[in-house]
């Protein structure tokens, strides 16, 4: 009887969503071109009838370019009088780009100067709802090559990493004196001049985020959405982000949050546009694998999974409930039972080999499906990438197409977070719009991340002419022909549409001439 109730409910909804939505225009201002940014936050939107405004592609950051930023702004103007909401990277509009905020050269007078523009904006245009979102610079652990940090990250970033982040155990009162002897031995090996410049830009980075807090405070912002990008449980991110968390503490999080992630900032943001446009507010209700579950402690990030998940619930305007019988949507967490999340290109640990804690989190996933609930799948066990044993499985037991939304394609957070903004959202599309949203998925996070990825990269040493993994050039044409080969024949092999539903007009490409992402297009067809 619920099963019956429930696709009644959904064909009400289905019906009335686009006819809601209609003539419906969001300005989009994403942190960079790639397709996680870009395409894919667009594909979500459009298949609920809005329509997303962005700026043209070639003014967003990329590997090589930046971003232009007055170009951004000029469009804003421009275009800010057709929009009914914005939802813009404060990043690409003082930056240029992701990218561009870990390698600005800007005086702090400018960037302060970029960051007061978002109140005279809103002044010119009171009418338009702006969500915005921001990064606190990230702390990698290793080196960082090809332009993506400054070029002495690529000698002395581990050394980085390690000071910053026993300063920040500094901070909490728990360096040991054996810590307390390597804090001091790594200040006297990492040059004056490396600190001075990697401190100053985040100092810069810092001041702009507590401007724009304080933005939000006045109303300039519907909501803030600040992300942690890669860093770890101790680090110069972690660090600041509780700093900035306590200033933002007299707003709430239904108003500013802090959070760990980066790259689904901007689909969160249209989630949470969206519900508050269809004045909704989705119940979720959260499950996780047995073990560490909730508090397991993901790569790349600087808090357990769960709060990251309870964070990325509220940004996309929905609540959290406690039992399943009034969930909109059902999120079941694949953690590792043991809490220790492994790299998903390692061909040896990700196997497609069942395992036993995968009967177990199946379990109750199978029997939300049978019982109608509306499930997504967070399958954040390894990072950068699908685990292998569960989307065999899931295959075997014909449930690819069963469920809501599935994400796992790069770490925990952007993988949790983009699956909840989209997922939220996925009970008011059609059959149709959702099979095509989990074949983007399953093509990206599953195909190419867990497993063409690695073939690609091994290829292209064999490649004759100029080129690196990290940056393609003279190989990229080899490659993506047979990038395009082996995704086919994987989509062929292990994609079960459903119905007469069949995948027309294949094309990969690398859009970012490495090998680090991939941009899956398709259409569906009988």
């Amino acid at each position: 009887m619920r099963l019956i109730l429930l696709l009644l409910i959904a064909l009400i909804i289905c019906t009335t969503t686009t006819v809601a939505a209609q003539g419906k225009k969001i300005l989009y201002v994403p942190l960079d071109s790639r397709p996680c940014n870009f395409f894919q936050v667009m594909q979500v939107a459009e298949k609920l009838g809005y329509e997303i405004l962005t700026p043209p592609a070639e003014m967003l950051g990329s590997r090589e370019n930046h971003g232009d930023v007055d170009g951004m702004w000029q469009w804003l103007y421009e275009t800010a009088p057709q929009a009914d909401f914005a939802v813009i990277s404060t990043d690409a509009l003082i930056y240029g780009s992701l990218v561009g905020s870990r390698l600005q050269e800007l005086d702090p007078p400018k960037i302060m100067a970029l960051a007061h523009r978002f109140q005279a904006f809103d002044e010119k245009f009171p009418h338009l709802i702006i969500y915005a979102f921001s990064t606190i610079m990230r702390t990698p652990r290793g080196m960082s090559y090809n332009g993506l940090e400054p070029d002495y990250y690529a000698t002395h970033g581990p050394q980085i990493f390690q000071y910053t982040a026993l300063l920040d155990k500094q901070e909490t009162g728990k360096l040991s004196r054996k810590e307390q002897r390597q804090l001091a031995e790594l200040k006297k090996t990492i040059p004056d001049e490396y600190l001075d410049d990697w401190f100053d830009r985040r100092r810069e980075n810092f001041d702009a985020n507590k401007y724009l807090i304080d933005l939000t405070r006045r109303g300039v912002f519907e909501y803030f959405l600040l992300g942690c990008d890669d860093s770890a449980m101790f680090s110069q991110t972690h660090l600041e982000s509780r700093y900035l968390t306590e200033m933002s503490s007299d707003l709430g999080k239904t108003v500013v949050q802090v959070t760990s992630g980066a790259d689904e900032l901007g689909m969160l943001m249209i989630a949470r546009a969206i519900n508050e446009d269809r004045d909704q507010i989705p119940f979720v209700y959260v499950m996780y694998n047995d073990g560490k579950g909730a508090t397991t402690f993901p790569r790349y990030g600087n808090e357990p999974i769960g709060v990251s998940i309870d964070a990325a619930i509220i940004a996309a305007g929905a609540l959290r409930i406690p039992a399943p019988e009034r969930a909109d949507l059902v999120v079941a967490v694949n953690t590792p039972k043991n809490g220790k999340v492994l790299e998903a290109p390692d061909t040896k640990k990700n196997k497609p080999r069942l395992r036993g804690e995968l009967k177990t989190f199946l379990k109750p996933v199978k029997q939300f499906i049978a019982e109608g609930y509306p499930v997504a799948i967070a399958d954040v066990a390894f990072a950068n990438g699908a685990d292998n044993a569960l989307m065999n499985q899931l295959k075997r037991d014909d449930l690819q197409y069963k469920i809501k939304a599935y994400g796992g394609w790069n770490t925990a957070t952007n993988s949790s977070g983009f699956l909840i903004g989209a997922g939220v959202l996925t009970p008011f599309m059609g059959d149709k719009a959702v099979a095509e949203l989990l074949t983007t998925r399953y093509l990206d996070d599953w195909a190419y991340q867990a497993n063409v990825r690695q073939e690609i990269v091994g290829a292209s040493y064999g490649i004759a002419g100029d080129g690196t993994p990290l940056n393609l050039k003279e190989k990229l044409p080899p490659l993506e022909k047979l990038l395009n080969e082996r995704m086919i024949a994987f989509a062929t092999e292990n994609l079960r549409l459903p119905g007469k539903w069949k995948l027309k007009n294949l094309k990969f490409t690398l859009p970012w001439q490495r090998t680090f992402e991939c941009d899956p297009r398709f259409t569906l067809e009988r």
